[in-house]
């Protein structure tokens, strides 16, 4: 419990000391976040804020993990390194899109053929590595099998090995894709993806200490509702620091926001949120911890899909978040509900996994 304890609190320290210094920086650098034309007329006065803020977050999350290693005096488990590689990766890609934003001085960065594949590169690295690193126990850090609370029985290795590394990569890809976008979209207004990645991150701190505690490896009887994962203690310690991060870096993050996570730590914290789902074996199951940002891209499906079948809107503006901004509610207000709405869903998330562990007591 201190490792993870060290790793919140180091990272906490990074992000809201940090934060300050990169702000000067940035504006010392004129890079100002450019607001899409098509937005709420109110954004505008957002214009030039710093933006590429989910550098600190990254960088104070790995500093947190590898901290806690050190003064629990411990190697990084495989999973670990896996998480570390995805959040780092797919934020080098963020980094490249603000920066070409920022360079050219325009709303649009990374082409989508860039940007599709670069997060396809890291993503199927990922994947490949997941099923490697065998420990003493024949554990991998991934799963071929399609998982909710723990691993089910079904399978994508239905049709032999060979299918099943071809399915699993797609699978993976495509949650690391999904949940990248979500926070991405989510991303909209000051403070929102940051603290809604808070809470969701903050619930699985919590069940990947529930699943070290409840290792098969640390339990006299294994048949008790144990949990497989390869390393839990790796996740709690990862996920514990990035809720260290945002909490610092929210404070500068809240309206009005001084800095701007932008495609850097979005993308990051997406795709982070995806390697959790699938190395703690709990895939399905982040649908409902982070339903705040499904709900927001299922705005988005919507109101394109209705849009294009009968030219009529179901929102005043998609994503979600903007439609309530027209309709006159403060950005605050707005923020603040979609919190309580997040930690909701997290701790339905949270209880639904625990009462599944009572059920095969």
């Amino acid at each position: 419990m201190l490792t993870i304890m060290v790793s919140m609190g180091v990272a906490m320290l990074i992000s809201l000391l940090g934060t300050p210094l990169f702000i000067k920086f940035l504006v010392k650098k004129q890079y100002g976040q450019f607001i899409r034309q098509d937005g709420p007329t109110s954004h505008a006065t957002k214009r030039g804020t710093p933006t590429m803020g989910g550098v600190v977050i990254i960088l104070a999350t790995v500093i947190g993990y590898a901290v806690a290693n050190i003064v629990a005096g411990r190697m990084p488990g495989a999973s670990g390194w896996l998480l570390i590689f995805l959040m780092v990766g797919m934020g080098f890609i963020g980094f490249l899109d603000d920066f070409i934003k920022i360079s050219n001085q325009r709303s649009l960065g990374l082409s989508p053929a860039g940007k599709i594949v670069g997060q396809a590169l890291v993503g199927i690295l990922f994947a490949v590595l997941a099923l490697q690193f065998r420990n003493d126990e024949f554990r991998t850090p991934a799963s071929m099998r399609i998982s909710f609370v723990r691993d089910t029985d079904l399978t994508l290795a239905f049709a032999g090995v060979g299918v099943g590394l071809v399915l699993f990569v797609i699978w993976a890809n495509f949650l690391i894709t999904a949940w990248s976008n979500a926070v991405n979209l989510t991303d909209g207004l000051d403070g929102l993806a940051t603290g809604a990645s808070m809470i969701s991150f903050g619930a699985y701190t919590i069940i990947t200490i529930w699943q070290s505690n409840q290792s098969c490896l640390s339990i006299l009887d294994p048949s008790t509702g144990c949990y497989e994962v390869r390393d839990p203690r790796d996740l709690a310690m990862i996920c514990a620091a990035i809720v260290g991060a945002c909490f610092g870096f929210l404070w500068w993050n809240a309206s009005p926001a001084q800095i701007f996570m932008g495609d850097t730590g979005s993308l990051a914290l997406g795709a982070a949120f995806a390697g959790v789902s699938i190395l703690s074996r709990t895939e399905v199951l982040a649908v409902l911890i982070g339903g705040i940002f499904v709900i927001i891209v299922m705005s988005d499906v919507i109101q394109i899909g209705v849009f294009k079948a009968t030219k009529k809107r179901v929102f005043r503006m998609a994503p979600l978040h903007h439609h309530f901004e027209l309709k006159g509610w403060g950005e605050v207000t707005i923020v603040i509900r979609f919190w309580i709405i997040a930690a909701l869903l997290a701790a339905l998330g949270g209880g639904l996994f625990y009462t599944e562990w009572l059920a095969v007591q």
